[in-house]
Parts: C-alpha cells; sequence; structure tokens
C-alpha cells in the first residue's frame, strides 16, 4: 500500500502543473492564429531612436498593409518597438504610439459588404492581452472610407489613436463606388 499512496501523491502533485501545461496550450491555441482580417504587413523600414550598448536599440518600425476587403487601399503605420533585453526576448510590453496613412492607390472595388468600425488588421504589442487595431468605416455624405488605429488591453484601452481618410476617387474612365452602398444595414 504504501507504493500506491507514493504514486497516488505524485500523481497529484503533477496535476496542477499538467492543469497549467493543457491551460498554456490552450491560451497558445486562441492567441496563436490571433485573429486579423489582413495578411501580415510589409516591412518598409526601421529606425533606431534609442541606443542600447548590449542588446537592441528602441526603434521605429514602418509597415505598409493592403485593405484585405477594399482593393486599391493602403496604409502604412509607423510604430515603436521596444528594444532592450525584455525587447529582445519579446516580452517588452509596446507603448501606444502608433501613427496611421492611409491612401488610394488604385480603382476602389468592394470585395463584400462592410459593418462601420469592422476590423482591417490586428497585431499583438505584448506578450498578454495589448493589441493593436486598424479599423474602418465609411463616411457616406463625403463618400471617404475612415480609417483609425488604436491599441487596447483586456482591462482598460489606450485613448490615443490616429485617423486617416481615403476619398474614393474616380481611377480612369470608371467612376467611383459610393461606400454608402457596400454598409451592412
Amino acid at each position: 500500500m504504501p507504493h500506491r499512496l507514493s504514486v497516488a501523491n505524485r500523481v497529484c502533485s503533477a496535476t496542477p502543473i499538467v492543469a497549467v501545461v493543457a491551460l498554456a496550450a490552450a491560451l497558445c491555441a486562441v492567441m496563436a492564429p490571433a485573429a486579423r482580417a489582413a495578411d501580415e504587413p510589409d516591412l518598409i523600414f526601421r529606425k533606431s531612436t534609442v541606443f542600447k550598448w548590449l542588446t537592441p536599440n528602441d526603434k521605429l518600425a514602418t509597415y505598409a498593409i493592403d485593405d484585405p476587403e477594399v482593393d486599391g487601399v493602403a496604409c502604412h503605420f509607423t510604430v515603436p518597438e521596444r528594444g532592450g533585453v525584455k525587447g529582445w526576448l519579446g516580452i517588452a510590453e509596446e507603448v501606444s504610439d502608433i501613427s496611421l496613412a492611409c491612401r488610394q492607390i488604385g480603382p476602389i472595388h468592394f470585395k463584400t459588404k462592410l459593418a462601420q468600425g469592422e476590423e482591417m488588421f490586428r497585431r499583438r504589442r505584448s506578450i498578454l492581452f495589448k493589441k493593436m487595431q486598424i479599423v474602418r468605416g465609411c463616411d457616406a455624405k463625403r463618400n471617404v472610407l475612415v480609417y483609425v488605429v488604436y491599441s487596447d488591453k483586456l482591462i482598460e484601452g489606450s485613448p490615443k489613436n490616429s485617423t486617416s481618410s481615403v476619398p474614393i476617387m474616380p481611377w480612369g474612365a470608371e467612376p467611383p463606388p459610393k461606400c454608402a452602398e457596400w454598409l451592412e444595414k
């Protein structure tokens, strides 16, 4: 009997570890495919802003991304990337200072109906719970697509944001579409 008891004790003491490992695996499964509407953005360039002696520098990184639901619109955003030991290990919480500029780069074609404030892109900004989002809307009166970038946390978001407007203009002989006609009712 003492042998059975020690095996039972080992199983019971291992149970919390198994539960933690199972919880971590479940979180990874949920967070890994981090729901994002657009593909990964293209890195345009990085520029060092703060020198660090033995670890990576703090940088500004500029990216480009095409709107996955609206052909003819591209957005560029710049985000600070932390250096230092935490940045090197990938555990630094990134600040919420993000700039955004979106432009018409070709004829506008809507692929599907759009909802106001619909997410166009999302990227994780910390190891847990903080993410950057680009959302889009339609100013129907002016026929303008409006893009907003902001970051949020599970508990509290950031009031820091940036807005960019894309007036839908004719491209070639084709008249421009009306974004109001592509809004979900």
